[in-house]
């Protein structure tokens, strides 16, 4: 049996942070209903096109859920839900701020009817405070919390290449969600958990911000290379391609030096990290030297031998076939409306345990509606009158 099997998760979601926690849930066997908009649905569904005719970011966090299309600005709509909140365990939203309790979908309102249901907010900068109404996306977090200046060249700062602030906040929310269930368990209570944004993303930034702590300069933009850890980032080598390596410590750094760069007259000359540092430009010409020498394969095979921690630059399509990923296989399908895709099983499932993740597909938007409808106990001629009227 799945860890979350026989539970029910109603989902009121758009972009990526609910919708993220939530596929997590999927992905232990809870039932997700998402409630999306007639006729448009869940805006992320029209960010692209490139997933043989779906979004990339919609099939990444949608799969093994059911769609129901309400529109909640219909008293019916909102009945509809009603019923289907009162059997919930779990009702998430990332609404509006103050959209959720306005339709009466706010933990102290559901309680009464359904006190074992947990109720998961999700909003830019939380309940309280000056920014409570601003509108946040991804970005804007990742700037409010200051990630954006600390990423990037010393030229230019730069955003991360996914949705960072977003991925924060949906697995905060998820664990929480975890979290409050197993209280549920010992005292049959559901409860309300609070997620914001800016929360979630500044706490990812701790190591910045105790690295400026009492005024302190920040660390450094540096590109792909670590702010505060020398030599820790990417070199190029004589055949073009660029390894990056990483040096943790003296230990570390002595075999380095002797094994990989056959300079060990170095060692003593570069003792400490924060030595290392404060002389990287020119340590990276020294180490840049060396690399030029030698191509890829054979610098790889020297930090191997050495046992000082490398990896490849690699680019999406060699992720795609990374041999780690396709020996431990990895790799299963799942449907969406344009067909079978590729999809990487979630982390937490080890290949060969049983059972599986469920990994169902994509839906369609408002593929589930007549079915949900129908368990609800709404009749044919029902159904008929609430799509006449536009509420599904």
């Amino acid at each position: 049996m799945r860890p979350l099997e026989g539970m029910l998760i109603v989902t009121l979601e758009h972009a990526i942070a609910a919708p993220f926690c939530t596929r997590q849930l999927a992905d232990l066997g809870a039932r997700v209903i998402k409630v999306e908009r007639p006729g448009e649905g869940d805006f992320a569904r029209a960010y692209d096109s490139r997933a043989h005719g779906s979004a990339s970011h919609f099939v990444w966090c949608n799969r093994s859920k059911e769609s129901l299309t309400l529109d909640l600005k219909h008293p019916d709509a909102r009945a509809v839900l009603q019923k289907l909140v009162e059997r919930a365990d779990v009702l998430v939203q990332n609404l509006a701020p103050g959209a959720a309790a306005r339709m009466g979908l706010d933990h102290a309102s559901l309680a009464p009817v359904n006190p074992r249901i947990v109720v998961c907010d999700i909003s830019g900068y939380g309940d309280g405070g000056p920014y409570t109404e601003k509108k946040a996306y991804d970005l804007l977090i990742q700037s409010e919390a200051g990630f954006v200046s600390v990423t990037g060249t010393p030229e230019q700062p730069s955003k991360a290449g996914l949705s960072i602030a977003d991925i924060a906040a949906g697995m905060y929310a998820y664990s929480s969600v975890l979290a409050a269930l197993l209280e549920r368990g010992r005292t049959g209570r559901g409860q309300r958990l609070e997620i914001s944004m800016l929360e979630a993303m500044s706490e990812w930034m701790g190591f910045p911000l105790y690295y400026t702590l009492d005024g302190q300069p920040p660390p450094p933009r540096a590109g792909a290379s670590h702010a505060a850890i020398y030599p820790y980032g990417p070199f190029a080598c004589g055949d073009g391609k660029q390894v990056v390596l990483a040096v943790q410590h003296d230990r570390e750094w002595a075999t380095f030096c002797n094994q990989v760069l056959q300079l060990p007259e170095l060692t003593a000359q570069y003792l400490g990290n924060a030595n290392r540092l404060a002389q990287r430009e020119k340590l990276r010409g020294i180490i840049e030297g060396v690399c030029a020498t030698l191509t890829a394969a054979q610098l790889v095979a020297r930090l191997d031998a050495a046992q000082i921690a490398n990896g490849q630059l690699n680019e999406m399509a060699d992720l795609w076939k990374h041999p780690q990923l396709a020996a431990r296989g990895r790799w299963t399908e799942i449907g969406s409306p344009g067909g079978t895709l590729p999809a990487l099983y979630p982390p937490h499932h080890v290949n060969g345990s049983e059972p599986p993740p469920p990994m169902g597909p994509v839906p369609a938007l408002g593929q589930h509606t007549e079915a949900i409808l129908t368990e609800l106990g709404y009749g044919e001629t029902d159904i008929a009158r609430l799509r006449a009227d536009k509420a599904i």
